[in-house]
């Protein structure tokens, strides 16, 4: 037994024919094989492996700010659909982080537009947190707005420092803050 057809990954110099397939002179054919390849190009050209549909190179990269509505919880992540994420977060459709299934339903506090690539964006969105995580969080009684809120702005604030973000456009809900 060849070792060409014991391991199919291994392309063999000549086609293997099979009962499903014809036998006739022009379908196996180097003409008639390289249409029907590239009609299944054409065809699957924008598919993965798995069958998921590919992103298109100029999607713009996003970092958002979400916050829970139930409990005293906010979660900084990044995307490129912002809607279908949040959804996602919501349990509307499968996928969302596990760290926001209990903090449901959430909504947009803040969202930073503009980033290059996925890399800058993951780069921005991991100084954000570490900024929050190393900040103090103080109490202000007298403050009528979130405190959650308040102590990420003031993260967000500590990387507009760190990470030239001029041409970055930060929106933040008016509703929330």
């Amino acid at each position: 037994m060849r070792l060409s057809t014991m391991l199919r990954s291994v392309k063999s110099s000549r086609p293997i024919h099979t009962k499903s397939t014809p036998t006739s002179s022009t379908a196996s054919s180097p003409s008639s094989l390289a249409s029907s390849s590239s009609s299944f190009l054409r065809i699957h050209h924008n598919k993965k492996i798995g069958g998921k549909p590919q992103r298109p190179k100029n999607v713009g990269w996003l970092v958002y700010l979400i916050v829970s509505s139930r409990l005293p919880r906010t979660y900084v992540g990044v995307t490129t659909d912002f809607l279908r994420r949040l959804k996602q977060h919501n349990g509307i459709l499968k996928g969302g982080a596990k760290a926001c299934s209990a903090g449901r339903p959430w909504t947009l506090a803040c969202i930073v537009r503009g980033f290059k690539d996925r890399s800058e964006a993951c780069e921005f969105e991991s100084k954000w947190k570490s900024a929050s995580r190393r900040m103090p969080r103080k109490k202000k009684q007298d403050c009528a707005t979130n405190p959650l809120l308040e102590h990420r702005r003031a993260a967000l604030n500590c990387v507009r420092g760190l990470f030239d973000c001029s041409y970055l456009q930060i929106e933040w809900q008016s509703s929330l803050s």
